[in-house]
C-alpha cells in the first residue's frame, strides 16, 4: 500500500541538519543538547563522525536514571541502542514499514554512515494523509 506520494523518499520528508552527540559525551550533556535543540533523540557518533547508535530522552530516564546510574558519569556510547536507519533514497513506504516494525517514532537518515537528516512523527504529519498517519501511529504505539 502506498502512503503519501508514491515517489517520495526519505530525503523529501526528513529535516536536514540533525546533530550528533559524541559517544564519549555524558548523558547529562545529551539531555542539555536535547533541551536546547528541542528534540527527543540524538544520533551518537564516534570520533570518525559515523553514527554508532541513537539515544532518546526516554532512554536517559529509563535506562540510566531509573536504573540507578549517574547521567554525569554514563556516556552516550554506553547507552546508544541498536541502530535502525534509512538512506536518503529509501522510499517513504519502506521508511514507515521500518518504523512500524521497530515501533520507533524517529529514524535517522544516513549516507555513508553519516547523519544527513532525521525523520520524526512531526515530519510525517506534514507529508502523510490523515488516514495514513493514523495507521502509522496505531502500529508504532501498539504494544503486542
Amino acid at each position: 500500500m502506498t502512503r503519501g506520494h508514491p515517489h517520495e523518499t526519505a530525503r523529501d520528508v526528513m529535516h536536514p541538519g540533525a546533530e550528533c552527540i559524541g559517544a564519549h559525551e555524558t548523558l547529562d550533556r545529551a539531555a542539555q543538547l536535547m533541551r536546547n535543540m528541542n528534540v527527543g533523540a540524538l544520533p551518537v557518533c564516534g570520533p570518525d563522525e559515523r553514527v554508532k547508535g541513537i539515544i532518546t530522552d526516554r532512554d536517559i530516564v529509563v535506562k540510566c536514571i531509573a536504573s540507578g546510574h549517574d547521567p554525569s558519569r554514563t556516556t552516550a556510547g554506553e547507552l546508544a541502542g541498536g541502530l535502525v536507519f534509512v538512506t536518503p533514497d529509501t522510499s517513504v513506504d519502506e521508511t514507515l514499514t521500518l518504523m512500524e516494525q521497530h515501533q520507533i517514532k524517529r529514524i535517522p537518515v544516513l549516507s555513508d554512515n553519516r547523519i544527513v537528516g532525521m525523520i520524526t512523527e512531526a515530519d510525517l504529519a506534514k507529508h502523510l494523509p490523515d488516514d495514513k498517519l493514523a495507521e502509522f501511529l496505531h502500529h508504532v504505539y501498539a504494544r503486542g
